[in-house]
């Protein structure tokens, strides 16, 4: 699945584990309730990730911002009013801003607006030194 690399926050002093970008996956929430899940913070924007696709061995995913419907610009709605008959599916299917843009979450007691486009996450490839037993297998982590 799409993982974040697990990293030293030194000013806590603590681990920060991997699966942040995982554990946000927030596509079922949305639908089945209009919540999100815990959002990842990326380049200072909080995000929800709303796709995981499996592609051969990689794995890979999208994520929404979070922004409080003050600021975004257009007409928020829930996600039965984006896809409450099939013509409004499939232009949410089709929305060049992506399908959940535009989408109203709840995280805790606030609302907020899935804002795209989506953000693509893809695992990079480690490093490995030719001729090793490393370099038959590929090490995945996320940035």
């Amino acid at each position: 699945m799409v993982r974040d690399a697990p990293c030293h926050d030194h000013a806590a002093e603590k681990e920060i584990g991997e699966g942040d970008i995982r554990r946000s996956h927030s596509a079922d929430a949305v639908a089945t309730c209009g919540r999100g899940r815990k959002p990842f913070k990326w380049r200072g924007a909080a995000m929800v990730l709303v796709s995981m696709r499996m592609k051969g061995d990689i794995d890979s995913g999208e994520a929404d911002r979070l922004v409080p419907p003050r600021l975004f610009d257009g007409t928020p709605t829930t996600y039965h009013g984006k896809t409450g008959t099939a013509e409004d599916a499939e232009a949410a299917r089709n929305d060049p801003m992506g399908f959940y843009h535009g989408m109203t979450v709840k995280q805790g007691k606030e609302s907020f607006v899935l804002c795209g486009p989506p953000v693509r996450f893809v695992p990079a490839e480690q490093p490995v030194r030719p001729g090793t037993a490393e370099a038959e297998l590929l090490q995945l982590t996320l940035f």
